[in-house]
């Protein structure tokens, strides 16, 4: 069991990317026939046959436009797979989400200006929830630190948030 909440993509954000994504562009849905798809609307991998769409998505610009915060250069915006219509979000789970052994993450520090304030490279080893939990404690134990955000280092991609407990 994590020990630190995570945070899927927001259901007001998904009702939004599922119109017009944050690069300004409207969702394509397709049947993924293969499976396996990383949906960050609920935190585990797609099944074959289901509606998905790879849309654009701004984590931190969202977090920042609730919080007054002023991330400047560090807002990005990349891509993530979201079921093409409404789910019923993440179930809970016994671990950390695309925690496969040997993947490599990134863990991005923010603070609460939306500015990075460090970060690490993170090869998940065989106790993957441990392994998060001791990433996550050290980033919270540094008081400036409000939110962390994990991505892919394949491909770049958010994976998903954690915030200060």
């Amino acid at each position: 069991m994590t020990t630190h909440p995570l945070l899927a993509v927001p259901p007001a954000a998904l009702r939004q990317l599922r119109a017009v994504d944050d690069a300004g562009r409207a969702r394509v849905p397709y049947t993924d026939e293969e499976g396996g798809a990383p949906l960050r609307c609920c935190l585990r991998p797609s099944e074959a046959g289901e509606r998905i769409a790879l849309v654009s998505y701004a984590p931190l610009r969202r977090w920042a436009a609730g919080t007054g915060a002023r991330p400047g250069a560090y807002d990005e915006q990349g891509p993530v797979f979201i079921h093409a219509e409404e789910c019923g979000g993440p179930l809970p789970a016994d671990g950390y989400p695309f925690a496969r052994p040997g993947a490599l993450r990134s863990v991005r520090r923010y603070d609460a200006g939306g500015r990075i304030v460090g970060g690490r490279l993170l090869e998940i080893p065989d106790d993957a929830t441990a392994a998060f939990d001791a990433v996550f404690a050290g980033a919270f134990a540094d008081p400036e630190v409000a939110l962390v955000h994990v991505r892919a280092v394949e491909y770049g991609c958010f994976l998903f948030e954690v915030r200060r407990p």
